[in-house]
């Protein structure tokens, strides 16, 4: 029979360790990891670059077309904007500028996530929309920090670490006015949505309804391919389309087209 009161009198007895393993496991949560992927970018731009010269705004929600869309970070100077995505993550990462979804590989365990370029691109279109600009005024930069290992060639505004701050200035020419850039970053703090729980909650929701809405047509519910336009070749309902598993005959899902 087990003995209930020196369970927990163990218990009481190490409380202290309760705390510490409780925020061990706050911080392996995306959204930590999301947050201190954050604070790492700040902390690069607050000792790398110049505040006088390049302005710096954080965690903007903008409003869009249809919901709202959120930026990590965004750079403003003379030299251009630079819109900044951060992904904190570790292991292997497959990608290419042009696949929908990229890969993360840990030993046996395999993630598929969004192309962060295409995530950036949705931002950097926003900004461009909001202040009325010329597209090569605005740079679209991925930046992964953490342990993580390129292992296909990337483009060149995929950086990791603080590789993004050479990027940045590799940019030397003045393509907007001191007046600009103060113009600029104004329209963007009055165009943004206010800093509150309501604001990243609304977020949230748009994200997950893209997200469902995108996982019934473009991502295999059961292996986590791509799925693609196929027509069918014989049956009854041959000649009408369908999506199947790119990963056919090893994956033989199909869904209908909504």
């Amino acid at each position: 029979m087990i003995d209930y009161s020196a369970v927990i009198a163990s218990v009481f007895h190490f409380w202290y360790l309760i705390p510490i393993i409780l925020l061990l496991m706050f911080f392996k949560t995306p959204f930590a990891k999301g947050i201190f992927g954050e604070f790492l970018v700040n902390l690069t731009v607050n000792l790398r670059l110049d505040k006088k010269k390049y302005h710096l705004l954080k965690n903007v929600t903008l409003p869009t077309e249809g919901g709202t869309t959120q930026i990590d970070h965004i750079i403003v100077s003379q030299y251009g904007i630079f819109v900044i995505e951060t992904k904190n993550m570790k292991g292997w990462i497959f990608g290419g500028e042009h696949q929908k979804t990229w890969t993360q590989k840990i030993y046996k365990h395999t993630n598929k996530f969004q192309n962060p370029l295409h995530q950036n691109y949705k931002h950097t279109k926003t900004i461009e929309s909001l202040l009325d600009l010329e597209t090569d005024k605005i740079f679209s930069i991925v930046t992964f920090v953490g342990e993580s290992t390129f292992k296909t060639e990337m483009p060149k505004t995929v950086t990791q670490g603080g590789g993004f701050i050479s990027f940045i200035n590799s940019k030397t020419n003045k393509i907007l006015s001191q007046s600009e850039v103060h113009k600029i970053v104004s329209m963007i703090e009055n165009g943004q949505l206010s800093k509150s729980r309501k604001t990243n909650k609304a977020h949230v929701k748009h994200v997950k309804k893209i997200v469902k809405d995108k996982e019934s047509t473009s991502i295999c519910p059961k292996c986590g391919s791509d799925l693609v336009l196929r027509v069918a070749k014989q049956g009854v309902n041959k000649g009408n389309k369908f999506y199947g598993c790119s990963s056919y005959p090893k994956c033989r899902h199909t869904a209908q087209i909504i």
